[in-house]
């Protein structure tokens, strides 16, 4: 069976709001929970970005959900300060959290003023941080130069168990990477065949943990309502590696979807008005194996979707809890 989680999306709703919709998620019948970092939103539209961190210390104490976070250490973010987050929130929530690690977005890292480097020193960047991660979490001191710098670093709060680190990939190449050393595999929406590609490329690597899925959808009561909701508010996310990865401004990804036509949407956001569609389409991703799925409603009134979603979808799924 599969867990399904309740995704929040602060680029788009304001943390109050944001914290009131996932206690209704837990009460509508959702198990789980994760969240985006963002520093901006993708587009003018959505026009939010809540600090995650301080969001997630509420929203564990709110719930007794299971919580993630999708998160780029190395630029905006020193590592060092990442692992005591995590540690922080691990100790005071046991068994409850779990961070996804990922190389980032111009968006959000370009506000340091350092220039945005290519995705391979990246990569090797988000490699060298994820040790510093580890090593602290573990209660070592650390210090290294490179492209993460250290000096005499030790986390004075320590969790009883190390949190999960998983690792976020959109490409088998990168999942094939990231089973080196993640202790879990988290992606988008796809074609299925690039589903199954991507977690047999984690798995085949050596790859452990559980396999997620953040799942971008559109739910109201008619498609033409669904479809318009999906059309304001994620046409800025219809484009691949390497455009969403280096553009740096909501203005930028505005412009750049201006003429992005509503049809084009079906192609990253599932968008019915009928829940048993909704179910249909989130059974399958289930039989591809993912032990854990993230729904994501675009929309920036979250409500009427997770009540319906609670009522109509969830009992048609096989629910289990972390």
């Amino acid at each position: 069976m599969t867990v399904y989680g309740f995704h929040a999306s602060h680029e788009q709703v304001p943390p109050a709001d944001l914290l009131q919709a996932v206690v209704r998620a837990e009460q509508a019948g959702f198990t789980a929970a994760m969240c985006s970092d963002h520093f901006s939103p993708w587009s003018l539209r959505q026009n939010e970005s809540g600090f995650a961190w301080s969001w997630l210390g509420a929203a564990l104490q709110a719930t007794d959900l299971t919580f993630g976070v999708v998160n780029a250490p190395g630029q905006r973010y020193h590592p060092a300060i990442i692992a005591q987050a995590i540690g922080t929130l691990a100790s005071m929530y046991p068994d409850r959290f779990w961070a996804a690690l990922g190389t980032g977005e111009a968006s959000n890292e370009h506000i340091t003023g350092e220039r945005w480097p290519r995705k391979e020193e990246r990569t090797e960047r988000l490699e060298q941080a994820v040790d510093v991660i580890r090593r602290l979490l573990r209660g070592d001191e650390v210090s290294r130069d490179g492209l993460v710098t250290v000096d005499r670093a030790r986390l004075w709060t320590l969790p009883t168990e190390v949190p999960a680190l998983l690792g976020a990939a959109v490409s088998e190449r990168t999942a094939k990477w990231c089973a080196g050393w993640a202790d879990g595999l988290i992606t988008v929406n796809a074609e299925h065949d690039t589903l199954r590609r991507l977690i047999a490329a984690y798995k085949d690597a050596g790859g452990r943990g559980k396999v997620c899925l953040q799942v971008h959808l559109s739910y109201a009561a008619t498609d033409e309502e669904a479809l318009a909701i999906a059309h304001d508010q994620w046409r800025s996310n219809v484009f691949p590696p390497p455009f969403c990865w280096d553009t740096d401004t909501a203005e930028s990804f505005d412009l750049a979807a201006e003429h992005v036509p509503p049809e084009a949407m079906h192609k990253t956001v599932h968008v019915s008005s009928d829940p048993g569609r909704h179910a249909e389409w989130l059974n399958q991703y289930a039989e591809l194996g993912f032990d854990a799925i993230y729904l994501h409603h675009v929309g920036q009134e979250q409500s009427e979707f997770v009540d319906t979603f609670g009522a109509k979808v969830l009992p048609q799924l096989e629910v289990t809890r972390p």
